[in-house]
Formats: C-alpha cells, structure tokens, sequence
C-alpha cells in the first residue's frame, strides 16, 4: 500500500527506461524522490520521458528529481549533446583578479545550467559544492571547490544558488560540514579528518554558515574525530544537532550523500537507519540496484512534519524562471571566461 506521507527516500533507477518492477516499487514505497545519473542519461527526450514516468509512478507531478550537475569531472549530460562545463575552480581563478566578475559569470552558468536541467525535467541540483579546497586534501573534491578561501566559496556559492533560483532550480549546499580535507576518497573508504574543531571552524564551516538560510543540504561521509570520534557526520547526532542545526545554523531539508558509498559500513538498511536516526531529514541512495533500495525502504518512515515543512520551505524559497535565451547567456559567459 503507498504511504500517504511521502517516503523520507530519494531513489535511482538502473537505466534510461523506468522498467516495470522499478515502477511497482516506486509506486508502494513512495519516494520523495529520484536522482538520475550518466546511466540514466542518452538524449534530452529519453530523459524527459524517464522524469515524466519516474513522476507518474508516484502520482506526484511535484516529486523532485535530483541531478549531480556540477561541471568539471562531474557532469551526468556529456558532451557533445550537451556543453561542457567548467569546474568551480575555473571561477574561483578568476576571482582572484575581480570577485564581482566572478560571480556574474558564477550566476551565468548557474543559469544555464538551470535552463539545461529543466528542459529535461529535472529540477534540482547538488550544487553548490561549498566545501573548501585543500592543496593537501584527495582530490575526490580538487577542482569541484570553487577556492581555498572560504569567504571566495561563500560568494560564489551565493552566486550559483542564485542563479539556479532565477532558472527555477533548487540548489542543494554539500557536503556538511566540509569534505576538503579529506584525505582519501569517501566513495571507497572512509575518510578521517584531523583538524581541531577550531581548525574548522575558521576554515571549513564558514561557507556554510554564510549560506544557512539556503533550503537544502546534504551530508558528508567523514569522520570528524574533534566533534564526534565515533560516528561519521552522516550518522553522527552530534555533528548534525551541534554543528550543522547549531553552529551553523542550517535548518533545512537534510539530504545524505549517497548511501551505497563505501566510506559506511554495515549493510543499507542500517546506514539509512542510522542517518535518519542521527537527524537526516531523507535517505539518498543512488546506484539504482533494487535490492539495496528494498532494504533502505524498509527502514524509511514518511516525512516527519519538521521535514515536510522544510520541503515546503524549499518549494516556497524556488522562484517561477525568469525568460532567458540560452544563447545569449552563453555567449555573455563565454565573453566573461575570456579575461582569464
């Protein structure tokens, strides 16, 4: 029987056609939402289609459908089909002659980027990745920060909500609260993070303090032994209750990363237990295989009220897009990337 309250779950699927069996359970498990990765992606009608029926197996024509749509190393539409998107770091270059400039060029492709994701239906990006770049640090994150100065992280990430809120996309701050310093990449082992709390706090957590009042975010898998020497932020109350509902004063819709990643241990169903536990508002589980989705489903209550009010925040805080010519937003980028 589908749940009334949506599920506190955003799901993939396995391919660029929505199968039967994907349909079914999406349609009793009901999922807030989807995500959709390069697998799910082949040309821009398969892909609106795939977001139209992914809406229709849940009856939701509001259900959202996320997107890692970066830039750089992390770009789920490749070329040729689709542009090529520089790297935050490409801007944060820039910023370092002329900050203003940057960030006009920041909301410029953050708008383009917007007008690409929703012409195929998809109408929220994880970005902007506000993590802070460390010349030590793996470089699972590299040239996905915009810059090591955090207050040059916090303008353009600014700029590139921004931009996203004007093409009528919403943009997810990750990873709370700082993956830079990570050493090894989280997706295939867990990473520890040495830095006092102090430490941190004058570097890592500013951007996301700055972006606070933002309507959603999403966790990091990092060990963070300084506030909570057991437990990842992911599943860490201490984290997430102290320093990312406190300190910084984040009070919005928590998405995890990607819970099929290896940096957690145990089996799916407890990492999602776990994180709900800890005080993640939804479960994000991506790699689309169905019986890792199963078992996340049946740990997953619906939306508590708190989180649903956090979600109709972020629905309130998305604007109607505003007109714009793809083209002539290109070619003012362009125009602006040329002074580096």
């Amino acid at each position: 029987m589908t749940l009334a309250t949506p599920l506190a779950a955003v799901f993939g699927c396995a391919g660029p056609v929505l199968q039967p069996d994907e349909a079914a359970f999406f349609r009793a498990s009901n999922p807030l939402g989807f995500i959709l990765f390069a697998r799910n992606c082949d040309n821009p009608e398969q892909i609106r289609r795939l977001t139209a029926d992914l809406r229709a197996a849940v009856g939701r024509v509001e259900a959202p459908v996320l997107m890692d749509h970066e830039g750089g190393r992390v770009q789920r539409l490749p070329p040729p089909q689709w542009r090529k998107i520089p790297p935050a770091a490409i801007f944060g270059r820039l910023a370092q002659n002329d900050i203003e400039l940057a960030e006009a060029a920041v909301t410029l492709n953050a708008r383009l980027m917007a007008l690409e994701l929703a012409d195929l239906g998809v109408d929220v990006d994880c970005v902007p990745c506000l993590d802070v770049q460390d010349p030590a640090g793996h470089q699972v994150i590299g040239d996905r920060a915009f810059s090591s100065d955090p207050d040059v992280v916090a303008r353009l990430g600014r700029a590139q909500a921004e931009g996203l809120r004007q093409g009528g996309v919403l943009p997810v701050i990750k990873h709370m609260p700082g993956h830079g310093r990570a050493q090894v990449d989280s997706h295939l082992e867990m990473p520890v993070v040495a830095a006092s709390r102090e430490q941190l706090s004058k570097q890592d957590f500013r951007p996301f303090t700055a972006l606070s009042d933002l309507p959603l975010g999403m966790t990091a898998h990092l060990l963070y032994p300084a506030l909570d020497p057991d437990h990842p932020a992911t599943m860490s109350k201490i984290i997430i209750a102290e320093v990312i509902r406190g300190q910084m004063g984040f009070d919005g819709l928590l998405f995890t990363d990607d819970l099929s990643m290896q940096a957690l241990g145990g089996d799916l169903g407890q990492r999602a237990a776990g994180a709900l536990a800890a005080g993640c508002d939804v479960a994000l589980h991506c790699n689309g295989r169905g019986d890792e989705m199963r078992a996340v489903a049946a740990v997953c209550h619906g939306l508590s009220a708190k989180a649903q009010s956090r979600w109709q925040r972020a629905l309130d805080w998305r604007r109607p897009a505003q007109p714009a010519r793809y083209d002539d937003l290109l070619a003012r980028l362009n125009d602006l990337l040329a002074t580096l």
